[in-house]
């Protein structure tokens, strides 16, 4: 089994299906659509609406290039805040609309930029965390490369969660965390070790529901994956249950022991 600092070679390799090549292979008539009606529009976060066999469902994710150019234009996938009120907008959407969201996750984090800072970007990753909490619509999210702290969760607050088997999904991405414990960025791997973020640690913390495997086509297997995910969420009674697992789903998270005893922590 690869150690996640193997992984983080494997997801960050120029030929990994970036969002582009994922959405053209997953669905049929993608329109992608612009604008946070705030500010502007963010390329790092591409949105918009799509059908799966047929059934309309809304897009969102992180995007990535296929070269230097590209990523430099989508900011290396690290949102500004009017790329979450973006992908909010796309969300209440499909809630109005009754369309599934399907979210895929692979950025570092959200960028910290003074800019983005000044335009409130602990605001809008709150804000979606607190709206796709409440979202009445089927929401599925897949972390396909990495997925680091608020940036990804923004876009990850949903009732399935997924990943693909060479994916990492922390707190803090593994420089970031590097640069703070150590002041040190080239221990990134070292770090990546330690945290425990790949897939098959969070399956077993049940941080996530499902493992999508990487051998043959990833957009294939991500397009079995969903086909599957939907079917099931499809059986659900109404939206009222579907929000209480949703609900109970995030309260089982972050499970501890308090120890009160005499010589313990009250």
């Amino acid at each position: 089994m690869k150690k996640a600092s193997e992984r983080m070679a494997v997801i960050h390799a120029p030929k990994r299906p970036h969002i582009g090549e994922i959405i053209g292979t997953v669905f049929e008539d993608f329109i992608e659509l612009h604008g946070d009606r705030c500010y502007g529009d963010d390329p790092a976060i591409c949105a918009g609406i799509a059908t799966l066999n047929g059934q309309p469902v809304t897009v969102i994710g992180h995007r990535h290039g296929a070269s230097t150019e590209e990523n430099i234009r989508a900011n290396f996938g690290m949102a500004h805040p009017e790329g979450y009120r973006k992908a909010l907008r796309l969300a209440k959407q499909a809630e109005k609309f009754g369309r599934p969201v399907i979210c895929l996750v692979d950025t570092a984090g959200a960028f910290c930029g003074v800019g983005a800072e000044e335009r409130g970007q602990g605001e809008a990753i709150a804000r979606n965390l607190y709206e796709f909490m409440a979202l009445r619509t089927p929401v599925i999210s897949i972390i396909t490369g990495e997925g680091g702290s608020g940036g990804a969760l923004a876009l990850a607050v949903a009732d399935r969660v997924l990943m693909l088997e060479n994916a990492l999904y922390s707190v803090i991405s593994p420089r970031g965390c590097a640069s703070i414990l150590w002041k040190d960025a080239s221990r990134e791997g070292e770090a990546a070790d330690t945290l425990r973020i790949t897939a098959e640690d969070l399956f077993s913390f049940g941080m996530i529901e499902g493992i999508i495997p990487e051998r043959g086509s990833i957009p294939k297997n991500i397009k079995r994956a969903l086909e599957s995910v939907i079917a099931d969420l499809s059986k659900e009674e109404n939206l009222d249950t579907l929000l209480e697992k949703r609900y109970q789903k995030f309260r089982k998270i972050g499970v501890f022991a308090e120890n009160t005893g005499e010589n313990g922590f009250s």
